[in-house]
């Protein structure tokens, strides 16, 4: 084999099939316990001690706990409002700036029997 081949294939050694997976991998690893991707019409809201979110808000709070209050969609009635982490919070008026609590970790909250997407609040865990 001449010195030319040789040198051809230790390259072709370094275009490994498997180069494109190993980095969509390492990227997926990375993105693991980002928030959801942000869409149109869609906020970043940020806050101290305590934020307000609308639903389809992605909101991050600097302390814990952090108080979180829920702008609930125009309508007539009460409605439900789920948090991921303490289930049912509670029925609130629509229309109204309400206050959910403070949280001490992650949360998404739900409105039940509105069809507006969820609102998340992100709250570093702190001992």
């Amino acid at each position: 084999m001449k010195k030319s081949d040789q040198h051809r294939d230790r390259i072709d050694v370094h275009r490994s099939p498997m180069l494109p997976g190993a980095i969509t991998a390492a990227l997926l690893c990375a993105l693991i316990g980002s928030p959801p991707p942000l869409h149109a019409g869609d906020k970043d809201i940020s806050g101290f001690d305590e934020i307000t979110l609308a639903p389809g808000d992605t909101g991050t709070c600097n302390s814990s706990p952090c108080t979180v209050y829920l702008k609930m969609p125009p309508g007539g009635g009460n409605y439900e409002v789920m948090s991921s982490g303490d289930g049912s919070l509670g029925e609130y008026p629509a229309g109204e700036t309400v206050k959910l609590g403070s949280f001490w970790s992650d949360q998404a909250f739900t409105i039940k029997g509105m069809d507006v997407p969820k609102a998340y609040a992100y709250i570093p865990n702190q001992p």
